[in-house]
């Protein structure tokens, strides 16, 4: 809140006496007191009718400048801007880790990823990536354990069914979409999941997520990548059971996750999509030669589907409000790892410039790898056209969530309930930030302040290098200051040492041994 009722009355006070009559400066007190516990009840979550809903949309490689409302100049994201402009950006929030399933093990289980139980993408048979222990609490429990119906449509990657990260087994009531995040490279696959039944799609043959034009195809020639397109387009089955689901809630709270494939590749979209980008870039046909499909426009794809994301929420968004609860939802998007590398799989994000100023990409505890956009909208709470630069991460979600729906939070998290800088209300500076990731190389990284430290190649424990940027001075991180700066490298260095829990499955070789 703006002040304490003593030093409201203070400034009421002063500002008129002297020129008005006592009584006048009693009514001034008494509509002042007044205002501010209409601000209190607009701001405090306890205040209101009942719990929030939540929809937590999760979007797929999204670039930390890949939407308008955050820089973007080529790629239209108009409802996602009208969400950022209804409420709060926050500028510095960082994802769990630079890549899909630990991103998200962090999103779940509320730990920084040298406790989490993930650590990197490692996959496990018949289908699927490394599940999530059972003795590992996670978000959806927590908020199904405090009366919330919870659904999961789209890509879950942190355990097949029957095994210990089975997502109907760690607390949603629904799932519907993609097991495995392998399995979404396609978005013309054979099937998808409906709780733990396979659903096959009408894609005869389905598209695969891989592959390259024929050696006697001309690039030029749209017919030659039409075995690349398919007829039944996964995110639109998805898309529809999560707007069903909150039809189906609407009367109760619920807790909708829409961790989207988008823009994630293979450059798969519909024709009726990429039309809004036809012609709109100078393009260069990709043949398959870096991965994933060909795609004779691979510069209007890209954008065509994060466009594709965009009409997502808003059709979500619609769905809240024509189901009467929108005002009554708190809504969060952000994404689970920084845009991937060009030329990979066709794209082009320096074209884009999807990273913005950001050093690195997805894989790389460099900036451009883990900040992410993220977005919070709930009216009454967050104030609108509202941003800030205090510095988050995605442990961070569970205990705000579970603050803002009266849930209990789990113990041993190491995240901090954003709830006070939601509400507009003044918050400690977290003391620090900290990220491993066991793959590409082996990275550490600490956020202390502005000063950011990194180490890579620690799994090459010969080739190991520590740099240590100043955020505030060098957002490119292209001035290294630790040669310049050694006893702050040191103090860093403490929360490497305290941070990191071994990890048998996910070892860093520098620190752990081979």
């Amino acid at each position: 809140m703006p002040g304490t009722l003593a030093s409201l009355r203070a400034r009421s006070y002063d500002r008129v006496m002297g020129r008005t009559s006592r009584r006048t400066v009693l009514a001034a007190f008494v509509l002042a007191v007044a205002a501010l516990a209409a601000s209190a009840s607009a701001q405090d979550p306890a205040t209101r009718k009942r719990p929030p809903n939540v929809v937590f949309v999760l979007a797929d490689d999204l670039g930390y400048r890949e939407l308008g409302c955050f820089g973007q100049q080529k790629i239209r994201t108009p409802r996602i801007d009208a969400i950022a402009a209804d409420g709060m950006r926050l500028l510095r929030h960082y994802s769990g880790s630079p890549v899909c399933a630990p991103s998200r093990s962090v999103l779940m289980s509320g730990k920084h990823p040298g406790h989490a139980a993930v650590r990197d993408n490692k996959e496990a048979k018949p289908e699927g990536q490394w599940p999530t222990p059972a003795g590992e609490a996670l978000l959806p429990q927590a908020l199904r354990d405090a009366g919330y119906a919870t659904g999961a449509f789209g890509k879950w990657g942190l355990g097949m069914f029957g095994s210990s990260g089975d997502p109907l087994a760690r607390g949603f009531d629904r799932f519907f979409g993609y097991n495995c995040q392998r399995h979404a490279h396609s978005y013309w696959p054979a099937y998808l999941w409906d709780g733990a039944t396979k659903l096959p799609l009408r894609n005869e043959p389905p598209v695969p997520g891989s592959g390259k034009l024929a050696a006697d195809a001309d690039p030029a020639d749209p017919k030659a990548y039409a075995r690349f397109v398919g007829s039944d387009y996964a995110p639109d089955r998805i898309l529809a059971q999560a707007v069903a689901f909150v039809a189906a809630n609407k009367d109760r709270p619920f807790f909708l996750y829409y961790p989207s494939v988008l823009p994630h590749l293979a450059l798969h979209v519909p024709d009726a999509d990429l039309q809004a980008y036809d012609g709109a870039f100078p393009e260069t046909p990709y043949a398959g030669q870096n991965g994933y499909t060909p795609h004779r426009t691979p510069r209007a794809a890209y954008a065509a589907m994060i466009s594709r994301l965009d009409a997502e929420v808003g059709a979500l968004c619609d769905a809240l409000a024509a189901s009467g609860v929108a005002d009554e939802t708190l809504f969060v998007l952000t994404s689970d790892n920084g845009a991937t590398h060009s030329p990979v799989g066709g794209t082009d994000v320096d074209f884009f410039a999807s990273c913005g100023e950001l050093r690195g990409r997805k894989g790389s505890l460099y900036e451009g790898g883990i900040r992410v956009p993220a977005i919070v909208r709930w009216p009454g709470v967050v104030a609108k056209g509202s941003s800030s630069a205090r510095t988050s991460g995605f442990e961070d979600w569970l205990p705000t969530l579970a603050e803002a729906c009266g849930a209990s939070t789990p113990k041993g998290v190491d995240g901090i309930s954003l709830l006070p800088t939601l509400q507009g209300r003044m918050q400690d500076p977290r003391t620090f930030l900290y990220r491993e990731f066991a793959g590409y190389g082996g990275w550490q990284a600490a956020w202390v302040g502005d000063f950011k430290l990194v180490r890579k190649q620690l799994q090459q424990p010969a080739k190991v290098t520590t740099e240590l940027y100043d955020l505030a001075k060098d957002p490119s991180e292209a001035n290294d200051l630790a040669a310049a700066q050694p006893q702050r490298v040191q103090a860093i260095e403490v929360v490497f040492r305290t941070e990191h829990v071994k990890s048998a499955t996910f070892p860093l070789a520098a620190i752990d041994g081979k």
